[in-house]
């Protein structure tokens, strides 16, 4: 394929709204998550420990563990935005 044919279908891709493969455009960026207070975060991380031991019944387990498990969770689920 010569390089004049890639060239018009890149620009006919971009301009359908689609970027093509292996191309440096970037797509547009929604706007970042609101932070969160570390009221919220906390709360956020308490709630799903609870559910996480309600989920088990409240039977057996680890309290301490649940919140770490939930902690880390909350942090990625945050960190991603």
């Amino acid at each position: 394929m010569s390089e004049a044919t890639v060239s018009a279908r890149s620009k006919k891709a971009t301009k359908n709204g689609v970027t093509p493969k292996g191309s440096r455009a970037r797509a547009k960026r929604t706007a970042p998550a609101t932070p969160v207070s570390a009221e919220e975060r906390r709360a956020l991380i308490e709630q799903r420990a609870y559910f996480r031991a309600e989920a088990r019944g409240f039977q057996g387990g680890d309290p301490i563990e649940d919140w770490l498990i939930s902690e880390k969770e909350v942090d990625e689920l945050l960190a991603r935005g």
